[in-house]
């Protein structure tokens, strides 16, 4: 309920009605919200009182408009603790949810000097270069492109990569992940990245760099993903 007396703006008020009728299950993924009308109506306080609140919650990823249609709920973003050091795969299992990716490519190239200067390796020796989307319950949630020495490990397949590659190289491989550093950046999504994961023009993105090292502090991967800002949150917990 709205209440006028409140030192709390209404507009907020009734964001945080949406969001409580949202979280508790009353406002379903893609169901139609009121329009403004019916909550102007409804409360009593003017249209543009609430078209406030929408956008807000449209802001922050609680909803989403289509043109002609209206303004939706939309669906729960994913969180991902950035403290523990886990694979995409390993990460979706855990949430109950089924991980696959779609390969775009696998192939065999000579490091640049960028890619050589990450894997601490020589200009030009060989790395394969993975790109591919990874997908949750068959949604499309990053474009990920991985970076490996061939000389480090040796032998992989597309089949290998199609299930989990950190199974494959601690179980098969013997090499023991012990460490990576990330970091994370907002961006707008290039026409790549649009097409790949099936999202709008100018739509934002969550771009992450990770540099994954063995236990001797050999750079195992050097990782670039695009996730979708609009299904995907990290969190990390901070201690003084």
């Amino acid at each position: 309920m709205i209440d006028k007396n409140s030192p709390l703006p209404i507009y907020f008020q009734i964001e945080e009605q949406i969001k409580r009728q949202i979280e508790s299950g009353e406002f379903q993924a893609h169901n139609a919200l009121p329009s403004e009308r019916e909550y102007a109506e409804q409360f009593e306080i003017s249209r543009m009182t609430v078209r406030q609140a929408i956008n807000n919650l449209v802001n922050d990823g609680y909803l989403y408009r289509q043109k002609g249609r209206g303004t939706f709920v939309a669906d729960k973003k994913l969180e991902q603790q950035l403290n523990g050091l886990t694979s995409f795969t390993e990460d979706m299992k855990a949430r109950g949810l089924n991980p696959s990716s779609k390969l775009l490519s696998f192939e065999i190239i000579p490091a640049n000097k960028k890619i050589a200067n990450e894997l601490h390796i020589s200009t030009y020796a060989p790395v394969y270069e993975i790109k591919r989307i990874r997908l949750a319950d068959d949604v499309p949630m990053a474009l990920e492109t991985m970076y490996m020495s061939a000389n480090l490990i040796k032998g992989l397949t597309e089949e290998i990569i199609n299930l989990s590659l950190y199974q494959y190289i601690e179980n098969y491989a013997k090499l023991k992940i012990d460490y990576a550093t990330q970091t994370l950046e907002s961006a707008i999504a290039s026409d790549t990245e649009i097409t790949h994961l099936a999202i709008p023009k100018h739509s934002p993105i969550l771009f992450i760099q990770r540099n994954t090292f063995l236990q001797d502090g050999t750079p195992l991967e050097y990782v670039k993903s695009a996730y979708r800002a609009d299904r995907y949150k990290f969190t990390i917990n901070i201690t003084r």
